[in-house]
């Protein structure tokens, strides 16, 4: 019988991050300024270290992985490869069903693999303060941990609806060191406007980046850190895919299909990005993305391009977005409400090399629950979502007979999302996709932004 795990030890690690910018189908288009002419290192240095910003643009396909920060991945990395044999008996069905499982992380998810990057490159150049935002939580736990790591400061701008919902995150938080306020706050000018027009705001994603960036710029020892989107984000987690690859091929396997959920795309693009030259090259492997329906950015939204933030203060790029004015509504999985997408993503789905869906909540945490039910793991509500879309393409290998190789990017554990499962297991959990015309109505509202060449 083939083994439940498969392990890779710590010196099969990988040792260097994929960029997969050389690989693209085309060119990848610049950021833009709010002029619509073209960012350069020096308009991003206010926000972030110059070693990261020449990973943003790099045209090598490898760059390597210091040995600090390796030193500290393999504190819970590889992480392990998982076939689900009990889901698969459940379903009937004769595809081979694996997961990822990046739950065993401290932080409880996938995001510490470019936190500790991002917290080792702003050190190295003297940055004393990191100030980020965070949706769920799941990010600014990452960097809390990676900057206590290296005795930096961390403040944290936490999504207003999360920061209620998630209590629990925010004490991890603390307990690694960090200064967590709710989103949006009064103490930026961001905020402030925010709440004077809306003093009841949620918050959203947008929100609080502005908020970390415009903290970030205000101060000569703080440099702004996302957890998503950005380039050079997506290649930090490759470290995920490209062990997958290796375990893979330890069972003897060709995966027919790899499911990752989407909010900003560092998560999806970890797992699949690997995978892509061989799509290229013509393999027949599907990537699917998986959204909510709520906040539908790569089913709903324009590729078109548009600010990183309601503030308007971060890069411009080109992406699929609902518009930077967008405010989903507070579901549970608050990894996944953010307006736009990675720029790569993005071109990726463009180009019909990945594949694209959304669900309501329900059907996901009852793809969530039948998962920890079999398999004994708790999904994060944003994992559930590729669990939905897995357990749907295993159900349809049941009905045509086919025995498919199914992998799942599990991205991180559920532990801290309890009361978002006892709203479900009451049947208190309301679904919610986004109304057509409200899409619409914020799509109008966006400016047209052309590149000035």
């Amino acid at each position: 019988m083939a083994d439940n795990k498969i392990f890779l030890s710590e010196k099969d690690m990988p040792q260097k991050w994929y960029n997969i910018i050389p690989d693209l189908p085309e060119p990848m288009s610049p950021y833009l300024k709010p002029d619509g002419s073209i960012i350069g290192p020096a308009d991003l240095a206010p926000l972030f270290p110059m070693e990261l910003i020449k990973q943003e643009v790099s045209q090598e396909r490898w760059i390597e992985i210091p040995d600090d920060i390796l030193k500290i991945l393999k504190i819970w990395r590889p992480s392990p490869l998982h076939r689900a044999f009990n889901l698969e008996k459940e379903l009937k069905t004769p595809a081979r069903i694996y997961f990822k499982n990046e739950g065993v992380s401290p932080a409880g998810s996938h995001k510490p693999n470019t936190a500790v990057a991002q917290a080792y490159y702003n050190k190295k150049e003297g940055v004393k303060r990191i100030a980020t935002e965070t949706g769920a939580g799941q990010w600014g736990s990452a960097l809390s941990f990676a900057c206590k790591l290296f005795d930096m400061e961390c403040t944290v701008y936490m999504v207003k609806v999360s920061y209620e919902q998630k209590p629990y995150r925010r004490i991890l938080m603390e307990t690694w060191g960090a200064n967590v306020f709710a989103s949006p706050t009064n103490k930026t000018k961001t905020g402030k406007a925010i709440l004077a027009k809306d003093p009841n705001c949620n918050g959203s994603l947008g929100i609080a980046i502005s908020e970390a960036v415009e903290d970030a710029a205000s101060r000569e020892d703080t440099k702004y850190s996302l957890g998503s989107v950005l380039n050079h984000v997506c290649m930090h987690q490759t470290i995920m895919g490209l062990e997958m690859q290796k375990q893979l091929q330890i069972a003897g396997e060709k995966p027919d299909i790899i499911v990752g959920c989407v909010g900003g795309g560092s998560n999806f693009a970890g797992f699949t990005f690997p995978f892509v030259p061989e799509k290229l090259k013509g393999s027949k492997i599907r990537l699917i993305a998986v959204e909510p329906t709520c906040c539908p950015s790569l089913t709903k939204g324009d590729y078109r391009y548009d600010y990183g933030d309601t503030g308007k203060m971060a890069p411009i790029a080109l992406m699929y977005t609902l518009g930077h004015d967008f405010v989903p509504p507070g579901i549970h999985a608050g990894g996944l409400r953010y307006h736009g997408a990675s720029p790569l993503v993005s071109m990726l789905v463009k180009k019909g090399i990945v594949e694209s869906r959304a669900y309501t909540q329900n059907p996901c945490f009852e793809a969530a629950v039948l998962f920890a039910r079999t398999e004994g793991y708790l999904p994060a509500p944003e994992t559930s979502h590729a669990i939905r879309a897995a357990i749907d393409e295993a159900i349809k290998c049941r009905e045509t007979k086919e025995a498919k190789c199914i992998v799942i990017g599990f991205s991180g554990h559920g532990h801290f999302d309890l009361a978002a499962y006892e709203n479900y297991n009451s049947g208190k959990l309301v679904d919610y996709a986004y109304p057509e015309e409200k899409i619409k109505a914020s799509l109008k509202a966006m400016p047209v932004i052309t590149p000035k060449m």
